[in-house]
């Protein structure tokens, strides 16, 4: 029997790399020599949140017109990742990965596996992933399927009914606690504004890490009915994740022993992702700071990190009628822990 190996030529190995050296200092000394005086002078003024929200609305415009994946038509070999950022990204494509590998998922860095077309419009980070068209070890894996990330809401998305889709949820509260240290600490550094700003900012169509997150949600909720989408909570994984692996698993038709469901559980607990966080980074942005941690607490329920009990039922309330506005049924209570 010819073997998966022998039937397809060599996959030719992608080497994610991170940003050059000198491209480094001088996002280094952009930030910190201009961005992060003017972010300053902006809050003193009362002007930040409108400047931090024109540009994220411009960068919304940008991936709408520009889409990588407008043209792209999934097959049968594709597993979309999906989510709203910081909503359990990494954690699900390590599941499915080692799935699809059978627990012998190996790699240097996630992105060197896992394309993310997101990226072809990211600037400095546009080779930051394996792109489409090189990921190619899905070719030689037992179950000859390859996951995809995406940040994209639903629409923006290529849909196929051959591609299957995977759709992780979570807390918007403990999205905005992550998502503050996350780009504080990995990318704007000094320039990032105050945790005010950012809360402003993240009730606004405008946040700077993917528009509404109730627009995300609601576009992704309303595709659950489709036999190839499996939505997943955020808070059902951490309550039992064997039996995310296990439903992830009988989604993609992967025929897993309990011995396969303890190993990737294994893989894809907080502990071992943690160990070898440096293989989910985003790499050093600004050369003489620490590179930010992808994997940092993983928390269900932790928003008291930096929202007070009246802001946390502030985002709850808000979060809830822009869904109801939407016209979603989505069950915020499921998902989520209301304060």
């Amino acid at each position: 029997m010819t073997t998966p190996a022998a039937a397809h030529p060599p996959v030719r190995k992608f080497q994610h790399k991170p940003i050059p050296v000198v491209l480094r200092w001088v996002m280094g000394a952009w930030i910190y020599g201009l961005v992060g005086p003017l972010v300053w002078v902006l809050q003193k003024a009362g002007l930040a949140e409108r400047a931090f929200s024109r540009l994220g609305a411009r960068r919304l415009t940008r991936f709408k017109e520009q889409n990588p994946l407008r043209d792209y038509v999934p097959g049968k070999q594709d597993v979309f990742v999906a989510t709203y950022a910081k909503s359990g990204t990494n954690w699900m494509m390590q599941i499915a990965h080692q799935l699809i590998w059978h627990g012998a998922g190996e790699f240097d860095h996630i992105h060197s596996v896992v394309p993310w077309p997101d990226t072809q419009m990211m600037g400095p980070f546009r080779r930051y992933a394996v792109p489409l068209e090189d990921a190619r070890d899905w070719e030689t894996s037992p179950e000859r399927k390859r996951v995809i990330k995406t940040h994209f809401d639903w629409e923006l998305i290529p849909y196929s009914q051959d591609a299957r889709y995977i759709m992780v949820l979570r807390d918007p509260k403990d999205i905005f606690v992550s998502s503050y240290f996350f780009v504080r600490d990995g990318v704007l550094g000094a320039a990032m504004p105050s945790v005010d700003t950012w809360y402003n900012l993240f009730l606004k169509e405008g946040s700077l890490i993917g528009g509404s997150w109730a627009a995300n949600t609601a576009g992704y909720w309303a595709q659950r009915h489709r036999p190839n989408v499996l939505i997943v909570s955020f808070k059902s994984m951490k309550r039992d994740l064997k039996g995310a692996v296990r439903k992830v698993a009988q989604f993609l038709d992967i025929k897993a022993p309990e011995a396969l469901i303890d190993l990737v559980a294994g893989k894809s607990s907080f502990e071992y992702m943690k160990g070898i966080d440096h293989k989910f980074r985003m790499g050093k942005i600004i050369p003489w700071r620490p590179e930010g941690a992808m994997i940092r607490k993983g928390a269900q329920g932790g928003s008291a990190e930096l929202l007070t009990r009246e802001r946390q039922k502030e985002l709850d309330a808000h979060c809830m009628a822009e869904l109801k506005r939407l016209g979603s049924d989505f069950p915020y209570e499921e998902f989520c822990d209301i304060a």
